[in-house]
């Protein structure tokens, strides 16, 4: 576990108790879950935002475009759009 053996561990936890004092540990791990489970949500309806927003681009590329022929070419063109788009957002 990280390099960290039990020696190591409890040293750690003996500090964070002096630190904190015993009585303040359940509300920081409270805290910390909350701030965790608030993150995960907020990423959760940026993804989905996200992906109405997808959905949104190719509804109406293939309204503009209604042809058969072409509506292969446009979700590539989107898809790609997309791609690039995830690309310069996860590099950042």
């Amino acid at each position: 576990m990280f390099g960290l053996g039990t020696h190591e561990l409890i040293l750690i936890a003996v500090v964070v108790i002096v630190l904190f004092g015993a009585t303040r540990l359940p509300q920081l791990g409270d805290a910390i879950g909350k701030g965790i489970r608030n993150f995960k949500r907020g990423m959760r309806e940026v993804r989905d935002e996200e992906q109405q927003d997808r959905e949104k681009q190719k509804a109406l590329a293939k309204d503009e475009h209604s042809t058969s022929e072409d509506d292969g070419k446009i979700d590539d063109k989107i898809d790609d759009d997309v791609a690039q788009k995830d690309n310069a957002i996860s590099s950042k």
